[in-house]
């Protein structure tokens, strides 16, 4: 095999993902939010910044999103001491020890600390608690990273010390950028391989907004790339293709786009199966948009729709559960997410279904568009108001809970829509016992 093969170019170094991580702040891809001018970590990062007190802060995003490389971008750049620590095995002791030690560099020689805490949710109370007096005193400069909610994670002295900065899952375009610059770069491939346009969007879905996840798929993907048999040209890279990358990643790569065909056929088919209370379909069609990177929160607000539109009454519990879902994924995230989404799916794919709450509420809005509103009628009518009880308003109005059964035989709809019905119950789940009643209610309100 050539020196200058993909296999070859490889041997002996460090992760792709290692080699590329950014030098500067500039190099940093996504998290342009965090990163405008005058931002807390672009000051952290100004050298002219760094004789000065700096605040802590508290990185809190999925993985991949960069937590670690902004933190050591920050260093180099700010030219202060960088120390990483990763709660998984440091304690107490290596915590104090670097306190102290960033205190005599501070003291002797007028240099700042940058602590790297990595995963500091891990960390117990004690060791938390032994973090304060550095960072309340300024002895380092607290970044700390995590993959789990800093309100429940980490203690609150240290949160009130430190500012809580959220970091967002990378866009297509940031991980495009980035294996882009991976197989350019000397860092990275060096040219060694040529990037195809399906391989590339397949490393994209892939990643499902983790930069470390793509680059990482990309290096094993260039790995498997061997020179066109057929190609004269000798020198000609060889080219990743979409076969190589699910060699790579050992999964079939799943023809989805998120902003294309794919994406509404398959998420149209989700609802429908739910709709039709074919669970398995249900199940097969959100595997597939999570495997191919679909956003979660997307998937939830749908099952949230679904819940209203084609459950409503007949479950009343359908859409607290799809709710839950909802905000169970934004809370623990991916992968955990799929587990409360599989849960909701299967629940309304395999409860009672109504969609007459739906179509009450359309037919109401279509009758208020076309012109069919009336006037309230009088006794329904604000009484408070200065002049109201001199025009009549709310009088003769009977209150309902006076009332033997609390119903009262009044008219509540305008006159010129006296009669019309609205809302149909269907003799489906809870809703058959709603029917049953809204029959009773409407033989009392008509006077029957």
């Amino acid at each position: 095999m050539g020196v200058g093969s993909p296999t070859a170019l490889f041997q002996g170094l460090t992760p792709l993902a290692v080699r590329m991580r950014p030098t500067s702040l500039e190099e940093v891809a996504g998290q342009a939010h965090l990163l405008r001018g005058g931002s807390p970590l672009v000051t952290l990062a100004n050298p002219d910044a760094a004789a000065r007190a700096a605040t802590s802060v508290i990185l809190w995003g999925p993985p991949g999103t960069g937590k670690t490389t902004l933190a050591q971008a920050i260093a180099r750049s700010s030219g202060r001491r960088f120390v990483e620590l990763s709660a998984v095995t440091a304690g107490v002791r290596d915590v104090r020890e670097v306190m102290q030690e960033a205190l005599t560099q501070r003291d002797l020689y007028g240099q700042s600390t940058i602590l790297f805490l990595d995963e500091i949710h891990r960390f117990t109370k004690a060791q938390q608690d032994a973090l304060l007096p550095g960072v309340e005193n300024g002895w380092v400069v607290l970044i700390a990273a995590t993959t789990e909610n800093p309100s429940f994670s980490v203690i609150s002295p240290l949160l009130s010390r430190s500012l809580l900065l959220t970091l967002k899952p990378l866009t297509d375009e940031d991980l495009g950028m980035l294996l882009d610059r991976a197989v350019a770069d000397a860092r990275g491939l060096s040219g060694a391989v040529v990037l195809g346009d399906e391989a590339r969007a397949a490393l994209v879905r892939l990643a499902s907004g983790d930069a470390r996840r793509a680059l990482t798929a990309l290096e094993a993907a260039a790995s498997l790339a061997v020179p066109d048999e057929d190609d004269q040209d000798e020198a000609a890279a060889p080219e990743i293709s979409a076969d190589n990358v699910a060699q790579a990643v050992d999964r079939a790569l799943l023809r989805y786009d998120r902003q294309g065909d794919e994406h509404y056929d398959v998420i149209s088919a989700f609802i429908k199966s739910i709709r039709g209370s074919d669970v398995d379909a249900a199940i097969h069609y959100l595997a597939r948009m999570i495997e191919a990177g679909e956003d979660p929160r997307f998937i939830a607000r749908r099952l949230i729709i679904s819940a209203a539109e084609d459950i409503g009454l007949a479950d009343p519990q359908a859409l607290p559960i799809a709710v839950a879902a909802a905000d169970a994924v934004q809370f623990i995230g991916m992968p955990e997410g799929r587990i409360p989404l599989a849960e909701a799916t299967a629940y309304l794919a395999t409860t009672a279904k109504s969609n007459a709450a739906y179509l009450a509420i359309d037919a109401a809005i279509a009758d208020v568009r076309s012109g069919g509103f009336g006037r309230v009628p009088i006794h329904l009518r604000d009484a408070h108001y200065p002049g109201a009880k001199r025009l009549g308003h709310g009088k003769g109005y009977v209150y309902p809970h006076d009332a033997e059964i609390g119903i009262a035989a009044q008219q509540y709809l305008p006159d010129e829509l006296r009669g019309r019905r609205y809302y149909e119950p269907k003799a489906l789940g809870a809703e058959r016992d709603v029917q049953a009643r809204l029959e009773k209610i409407r033989r009392i309100l008509d006077g029957g």
